[in-house]
């Protein structure tokens, strides 16, 4: 498996076959990010512009400087897919096929739906396991969702896993 999935729901099923609307989906995706390869891609409109820039000034210097490129979505919906787990795995495919988009570490996030799942590369395994990532959503995220603080959520998790990345 290429990419390794860290989530706090477990996936139920990936999808086998492209349809139509999986087609569609696939060339919004594309149109949208191929004129962004910011780290922060707000659909939803839960952060304050101040705040987009803010944590994507961030992601991006750490990016510049340790190569470990950390992607933050937010969406309201997750159309035409079935599940948030599906939506979140065929959106790291699709992200991985870019180099200048391929995330190390994908977090996904929807207020409408109330869930988040992260995403990373195998090769960061040894570094941050389903464990650590599970305590990081769980401390630092979960909390301030639940207050409706997105911004502090997706700030402190993103911390959070940069320091892991760095621990030797």
């Amino acid at each position: 498996m290429k990419k390794l999935f860290f989530t706090l729901i477990l996936l139920s099923s990936v999808l086998s076959a492209q349809t139509k609307t999986d087609t569609d989906f696939a060339s919004r995706l594309k149109s949208t990010f191929s004129q962004s390869t910011d780290c922060v891609n707000d659909f939803e409109k839960v952060l304050k512009p101040a705040e987009l820039q803010s944590l994507n000034t961030t992601l991006n210097a750490f990016e510049k400087k340790h190569l470990y490129k950390i992607v933050v979505i937010t969406t309201p919906s997750v159309e035409p897919f079935k599940s948030f787990d599906e939506f979140a795995v065929d959106l790291d495919k699709f992200l991985s096929k870019d180099p200048r988009l391929d995330p190390t570490l994908l977090i996904v996030v929807s207020k409408t739906l109330r869930q988040i799942q992260v995403l990373s590369v195998d090769f960061i395994k040894y570094k941050l396991n389903a464990e650590d990532t599970q305590n990081i959503i769980s401390t630092y995220s979960i909390p301030e969702l639940k207050k409706g603080n997105y911004f502090k959520a997706l700030e402190q998790a993103s911390n959070e896993f940069m320091k892991k990345l760095l621990q030797q």
